[in-house]
């Protein structure tokens, strides 16, 4: 499991101050990116010198409870499935106190830059996310 605090800013919320439903999946891909960053996969990189991409193809989330504009939120990620061209992880997003917000859920697929066709996980990035399991 990786762990990500972070604090939800003014402008993610709408005009109520409850924070915007787009913007849980703004925060779950921030630990995402985060946790990439950790393990020597930074996007810059993938995007601009390695011939795959990561793509998210589905996401999906259960909004719990609302959270407002300077509340502090703990997002926990962990890898729910891997196979060899997708891997699927779950995000859950609560309080310090642990109280549960959100649960989130993307399905990621990684393929060549060149044909656009899914391709095996880089084997670094799937013994990672092995340790997410």
């Amino acid at each position: 499991m990786f762990l990500y605090d972070t604090t939800v800013k003014l402008h993610m919320t709408d005009a109520a101050g409850v924070l915007f439903f787009g913007n849980y999946f703004t925060l779950a891909h921030d630990a995402y990116e985060q946790y990439m960053n950790t393990i020597g996969f930074n996007f810059h990189t993938i995007i601009t010198d390695e011939p795959f991409l990561i793509l998210i193809v589905h996401a999906d989330a259960d909004f719990l409870k609302p959270i407002h504009a300077g509340d502090a939120v703990r997002i926990s990620m962990q890898a729910d499935n891997i196979g060899r061209t997708s891997f699927t992880l779950g995000y859950q997003l609560a309080t310090l106190d642990g109280t549960v917000i959100a649960r989130l859920h993307t399905i990621h697929v990684v393929i060549k830059k060149k044909n656009q066709r899914p391709v095996a996980i880089p084997e670094k990035l799937k013994k990672a996310l092995e340790a997410l399991l």
